[in-house]
């Protein structure tokens, strides 16, 4: 009986040593083969969606040189890409005009709109923000 008791004791001890020596068993990660990249594939750029709704008439559609002869100079200029946002701002709120060219080339014109108070940032209506900010 001793002699059971020890040879237990000595395969107890044989298993700790080798889990604590850092071998690991089980299964190990599979190396995933290398896929080889592909050069990105030249496509023209979707047409832009152009907002269409009351009140909008006059900037939808328009030329950057349209839209700083009825709102004066822009406040913010800012291109990525071909695209292009013009900001206009006064007290009674912040216009965001995006342009976009109709096709690679051609002028952006305007074809969304974004309308805020300056004071919070809550949005507005389009159409008010409009005419406030060519009635200045």
């Amino acid at each position: 009986m001793i002699k059971r008791l020890l040879s237990g004791l000595t395969g107890s001890l044989l298993l700790s040593a080798c889990a604590s020596s850092g071998a690991v068993s089980g299964p190990q990660p599979q190396v995933q083969p290398r896929v080889p990249v592909r050069a990105p594939i030249k496509a023209p750029p979707p047409r832009p969606r152009v907002l269409a709704a009351p009140g909008l008439e006059g900037v939808i559609g328009a030329t950057p040189d349209d839209l700083v002869r009825q709102f004066g100079p822009s406040r913010l200029d800012v291109w990525e890409g071909d695209a292009r946002k013009l900001q206009f701002s006064g007290t009674a709120c912040v216009l965001d005009i995006y342009l976009y060219p109709e096709a690679a080339g051609r002028t952006p014109e305007a074809t969304y709109v974004e309308a805020r108070r300056a004071s919070d940032g809550q949005e507005v209506d389009r159409a008010a923000c409009i005419a406030a900010l060519r009635g200045r």
